[in-house]
């Protein structure tokens, strides 16, 4: 399927204009599609705010930044572990006393493929209360800041939603049993998924149509996603598909996410949007394919009510 919105070549940053007097909050934008997302909107003059759990990496990846784009570069970071709870309150709690707006917050941080099966120290499993709770609660945190400025939220999902269950496992979301480092990892990009669309449904039925949140997937990018978490032959196999055709570079895999923070002609909310080349893993950036069961009506709100409950936080629409 080729989506030829942004002509043959897809979008590409070069459709960005001066972002002067605009916030951008990114989570895990030390590394990766983060940190090129990161250096394409301050190319562009925004502000921009990393959402970080290493303060070590985000020193040194500002440096860079500083570097590159010159001392007046506007970026900075606040300390954020998504995988624990306390961690993303008092994270939001200084982003709200130092960020007076957000235009967009990018929820791209993530672990996968964890080989063996974690708590954190919330007692959820890992990639699940990483990628899903810890950005439930910060966008809830965030949200009346985002609505001010008109923001978008941007969730960086994944193919993988497509493997595993499908569906979310209620009766053992921590996966006591059967647990898979790719089916946990499929479940928890899934439920992100689910979360941005069921937060679409409840946007417009309170009539909150100033607030606009977009899904993407960066493709398969050289990224250190797998790196980080991944078992020792996840990493070997990983390292082998970079050397191929298969995989593209950061940069590129950050294209969907800036494109879904800023481009102001995407207005199709209920979508997918990511590479739209070869199995949708590479090639020019636009509208992908989206199915039926990341976007369940029954499993989105049932999941819902659950993540208030686990994160203990009650969204206000």
């Amino acid at each position: 399927m080729v989506d030829t919105t942004f002509g043959p070549k897809g979008w590409t940053p070069e459709r960005l204009g001066d972002q002067t007097g605009k916030t951008y909050i990114i989570t895990g934008a030390n590394a990766g599609a983060g940190f090129q997302a990161a250096r394409i909107l301050l190319k562009k003059n925004a502000k921009v705010v990393m959402l970080n759990r290493s303060a070590e990496k985000s020193e040194a990846a500002i440096t860079g930044l500083k570097q590159e784009f010159g001392a007046k570069a506007d970026v900075s970071f606040i300390r954020m572990d998504l995988s624990i709870l306390d961690s993303v309150r008092e994270a939001a709690e200084e982003v709200l006393k130092t960020v007076p707006r957000i235009d967009a917050l990018i929820n791209n941080a993530a672990i996968a493929q964890v080989p063996t099966r974690k708590l954190t120290v919330d007692g959820f499993e890992s990639q699940l209360g990483t990628n899903h709770y810890g950005h439930f609660l910060l966008n809830g945190l965030l949200f009346d800041r985002i609505a001010e400025s008109k923001g978008r939220i941007v969730v960086v999902a994944s193919l993988g939603y497509n493997m595993g269950l499908k569906t979310i496992k209620f009766g053992d979301m921590n996966w006591d049993e059967g647990y898979g480092a790719n089916i946990a990892y499929s479940q928890s990009k899934l439920a992100q998924m689910m979360f941005a669309y069921e937060f679409q449904d409840r946007l417009a039925a309170a009539g909150c149509a100033d607030i606009e949140v977009f899904v993407c997937h960066p493709g398969s990018s050289a990224t250190s996603l797998i790196t980080t978490s991944g078992s020792r032959t996840m990493r070997f196999i990983w390292w082998l598909m970079t050397k191929t055709p298969m995989v593209q570079t950061a940069e590129q895999g950050s294209y969907p996410e800036v494109m879904c923070a800023t481009e102001e002609a995407l207005t199709e909310q209920r979508a997918l949007y990511g590479p739209t080349g070869r199995l949708e893993a590479v090639g020019p950036v636009g509208k992908g394919t989206l199915n039926t069961h990341a976007h369940d009506k029954a499993v989105m709100s049932r999941l819902w009510e659950v993540s208030e409950n686990a994160v203990g936080f009650e969204w206000k629409l």
